[in-house]
């Protein structure tokens, strides 16, 4: 964030001039200070993690600082944004379990969301075209079907029965566990909430896509990540990491009254 206002300082000064450099609340060497300085941890921090960390987190660091410097104003600004994403969520699955390659649907599903987020926010200033809320609110309705999808449970070495019975039916797969009942409920229930907090604002959006209702797409936007992560989380099982993200859903609406969370 330090770097992205540094990078746009000038236009801050002309489109947003109330942000912290353009008022003049905080000194561009100090925010490319700080930039550094935060870059130089992170990378840190993930070599203390163990190499595959190290790993994502130097391709991370390079497509932030691309981002920033050159591709956002480019129409790969937002394939880079939603690498960046995508990365993000993959270097905490290398620093906690050493890998990450189980971790690559979910970093799927993060980068595409915040690809659709960043294509609107690239008319946020100036409004434009309603194609591109158009195109977030498809992106958002096949992501919310994607990870709410109930795939069959594994056979454990039976095989489907044959027969007429098969040819008409398809093979008997065996019964849903209360267990795996409950958590596909409430996978259903978290990417429902993620699909209320995006869908009407792209919606209002692509009806007038004017800078203010724009804005509030873009913004909706991104608290749908705290649901869409949850969602996530839920898939894998990890309910109690779920209902932690969850609850931050309240405040990131409650906060987002007083502070913009672009």
């Amino acid at each position: 964030m330090a770097l992205n206002d540094w990078a746009d300082r000038d236009i801050d000064a002309v489109e947003r001039p109330h942000r912290p450099l353009p008022s003049g609340r905080v000194r561009p060497a100090a925010a490319l200070t700080a930039a550094c300085a935060l870059t130089g941890a992170g990378l840190a921090l993930a070599a203390s993690a163990g190499r595959p960390a190290l790993a994502v987190a130097a391709p991370l660091a390079a497509t932030v600082w691309a981002y920033d410097l050159g591709l956002k104003h480019t129409p790969a600004g937002p394939v880079a944004m939603g690498a960046a994403r995508g990365l993000d969520l993959l270097l905490g699955a290398a620093a906690t379990t050493g890998h990450a390659r189980a971790a690559l649907p979910s970093a799927g599903l993060l980068g595409t969301h915040t690809l659709a987020v960043t294509t609107v926010s690239r008319q946020e200033a100036r409004g434009g075209s309603p194609l591109a809320p158009l195109a977030a609110l498809a992106t958002t309705a096949l992501l919310t079907r994607q990870m709410t999808r109930r795939s069959a449970p594994p056979m454990r070495g039976r095989r489907p029965e044959t027969g007429t019975a098969h040819r008409l039916t398809g093979p008997r797969w065996p019964a849903l566990h209360p267990g795996q009942d409950s958590v596909a409920l409430f996978t259903t229930a978290l990417g429902a909430a993620y699909a209320a907090t995006a869908a009407r604002p792209y919606f209002h959006a692509a009806l007038n896509p004017s800078p203010p209702l724009t804005q509030r797409a873009v913004g909706a936007g991104i608290r749908a990540t705290i649901p869409l992560q949850a969602t996530l989380a839920a898939r894998s099982r990890g309910t109690a990491t779920s209902l932690l993200i969850a609850a931050l859903a309240p405040l990131g609406a409650r906060f987002a009254k007083k502070v913009s969370v672009t």
